[in-house]
């Protein structure tokens, strides 16, 4: 795989690339069937320990069509800082990963993401647990479709 060409943007720490992705409320998932690609926008939840990377969705459509005939994904997780004025210049850093997508079945397991996400996405603290008292039901866990990434590549980068 061809490495960054601007060496001195690289973000070589592996602990600060996890920390973008469990920072990031949205990563862009490529995915690919036969020769028609395919990009969506999905909020999610990564979980550090295990290096894997949570969604969830509509258990059919274009997405799980796609994942279904190639699981293999490739992902970015972009901090927008913002156009800095009169410099000409944009203050970013991104994470790019890959890995293969897996629709989780098990209730633990779904359980397990559902509060990985809400961890993540929801930001005040003294709401987390109300959140998770009105959505992490038995009918709505048992229901819902989560796609877990296992990533097995990461590179990044900050300009």
């Amino acid at each position: 795989m061809r490495g960054i060409r601007r060496k001195e943007k690289a973000i070589t720490s592996e602990a600060e690339l996890k920390d973008i992705l469990g920072s990031t409320k949205f990563v862009t998932l490529a995915m690919c069937h036969g020769d028609d690609p395919y990009l969506v926008t999905v909020s999610h939840g990564y979980d550090k320990s295990d290096n894997v990377l949570y969604f969830h969705c509509a258990s059919e459509g274009k997405k799980v069509d796609y994942l279904s005939k190639n699981n293999k994904v490739w992902g970015q997780a972009l901090v927008d800082e913002g156009y800095a004025l009169g410099e000409c210049n944009h203050h970013y850093s991104t994470v790019q990963f890959s890995g293969e997508v897996e629709f989780l079945s098990n209730y633990d397991d779904k359980l397990k993401a559902l509060t990985v996400m809400i961890d993540q996405l929801e930001t005040i603290q003294s709401l987390r647990q109300t959140v998770k008292e009105k959505q992490l039901t038995k009918k709505a866990i048992t229901k819902v479709h989560i796609g877990k990434i296992r990533i097995n590549y990461l590179s990044g980068k900050k300009g």
